[in-house]
């Protein structure tokens, strides 16, 4: 199975001035927490973090086994920016950088 981006987590700092924004846009948000803020479009999501640390949007590739696709892309020189962390029961997330510092986001198990 290849990897499929399915998502776009976008940093932001002032969440309600953003989320006003992408709700004239996308429409009422599918979720609407101060953690994460989710819209849906036409089964692509696109997510508000507050806690983002900045850098532009991360799209977030669906993987089967992050580990693994994780030490591929280091060994290929990535290099990583945020470590594997738990973020849903049975969803782990990551995020690496290409050779230019460009982000690469996967979601896997």
């Amino acid at each position: 199975m290849s990897p499929t981006i399915r998502s776009l987590v976008i940093p932001v700092s002032d969440l309600d001035a953003t989320k006003a924004v992408y709700t004239a846009l996308l429409g009422s948000p599918h979720t609407d927490e101060s953690y994460y803020v989710g819209y849906n479009v036409d089964g692509f999501e696109v997510a508000l973090n507050p806690a983002g640390a900045g850098g532009g949007p991360v799209a977030f590739a669906d993987v089967e086994d992050l580990d693994a696709t994780r030490a591929t892309l280091l060994a290929a020189g990535a290099t990583e920016r945020d470590a594997p962390r738990q973020v849903a029961p049975g969803a782990r997330v990551c995020v690496l950088a290409d050779a230019d510092g460009n982000p690469i986001g996967l979601r896997g198990k």
